[in-house]
């Protein structure tokens, strides 16, 4: 054998030896990462089953100290309810009413059930504007939609607890109030409509409307709305352009006829045709009532020439805005019709209805 054969058969010996030394390296790698990843594996699964476990005694201990202090407030009671001081009938559950809709802490009694009785701050009527107004929204709005009239003569007149808007513009909110100066067939079909929708509203009415449909009257008060204050005989010409004298018997007569027939204080006043000024507005509130007008209005109250449905539902929807004062007249055919799909589409746009008081 020459010396070359035999360097080549070094060289093959030693690489086979390389490739048996990379290979039993690479196995070794192998086996002790397979038995790493097992005893991990095997630590996670252990964790796992002590939380778990920890989780089930956690649980356990929470219901065992329900079910302890249950049974201590269940013995309280039976020792309380068999006490001799313990002789009188608990009442039944208030039923919910649509006057709870207002209040988010709920009420002790009915806030509507006798009406509100005011305490206002006296004004002094002397040397107050007696310049006639006529009041109405306008078209001019702000950027929620607001009619920019109200906000300005709320600014104005807000202090002798007049409402033309409330001025909450991160509330949507809508007070729907109804002015009633006589039946025209419409107003037991309104009021079956606010109740399928759960919805309050205030009722305007006058001393005619009263006397002649008590039975309305009474379930306005029965179903949870608010019954307010139109005057006796709603003059064509406005409150104001009558004496101090006058304009006090317009509200006194309804109030007393109202508080006499119905055990019902009222506090919500509406002008007649929204006729006012600075004097009577005073007078108002010198009476204990608010003067409640309105931030939406329309041509609803010819019965001889009614609006079209459909483009009167548009128009009361293009008007939504924040915390409005929406007026509608009960002897309107088409609010009567469109009444149930206002309410609808407001509450679609995330408007809620609450009762103004």
């Amino acid at each position: 054998m020459t010396d070359r054969e035999r360097r080549r058969r070094r060289r093959r010996k030693q690489v086979l030896r390389a490739r048996m030394l990379v290979g039993i390296t690479v196995l070794a790698i192998v086996v002790i990462a397979g038995i790493g990843i097992n005893s991990a594996a095997k630590k996670s699964a252990e964790r796992k089953a002590q939380k778990e476990q920890e989780l089930k005694e956690q649980e356990l201990a929470k219901t065992e100290d329900k079910k302890q202090k249950k049974e201590a407030k269940q013995t309280d009671k039976n020792t309380e309810e068999n006490s001799p001081e313990a002789t009188v009938t608990p009442e039944a559950e208030k039923e919910f009413t649509l006057a709870d809709l207002d209040n988010p802490e709920g009420f002790d009694k009915r806030p509507t059930e006798h009406g509100i009785a005011l305490q206002n701050t006296q004004i002094d009527l002397n040397g107050l504007d007696t310049t006639g107004l006529d009041w109405g929204q306008g078209g001019d709005k702000d950027q929620w939609n607001r009619p920019a009239g109200c906000l300005q003569y709320q600014e104005k007149y807000g202090k002798y607890n007049a409402y033309f808007i409330k001025d909450e513009p991160e509330k949507k909110i809508i007070y729907l109030t109804i002015d009633e100066g006589y039946e025209y067939g419409c107003s037991p079909r309104i009021l079956d409509t606010l109740k399928e929708k759960n919805v309050p509203a205030v009722f305007f009415v006058t001393k005619s409307f009263a006397e002649q449909n008590q039975d309305l009257v009474q379930r306005m008060i029965d179903e949870g709305h608010e019954v307010g204050n139109h005057s006796v005989t709603h003059p064509a010409k406005g409150l104001y352009s009558q004496t101090i004298e006058e304009q006090t018997n317009e509200v006194t007569g309804l109030h007393d006829y109202i508080k006499n027939q119905f055990g019902y204080e009222m506090h919500l006043f509406r002008y007649p045709a929204g006729k006012f000024n600075e004097q009577s507005l005073a007078l108002l509130n010198n009476l204990n009532y608010k003067s409640v007008f309105w931030s939406f209005a329309y041509l609803d109250y010819d019965v001889e020439n009614q609006p079209n449905p459909a483009e009167s539902l548009q128009k009361m929807i293009d008007c939504l805005h924040p915390s409005a004062l929406y007026l509608l007249h009960a002897e309107s055919e088409t609010n009567t019709q469109v009444l149930g799909d206002f309410i609808d589409q407001a509450r679609a746009q995330g408007y809620e209805f609450k009762l103004f008081q």
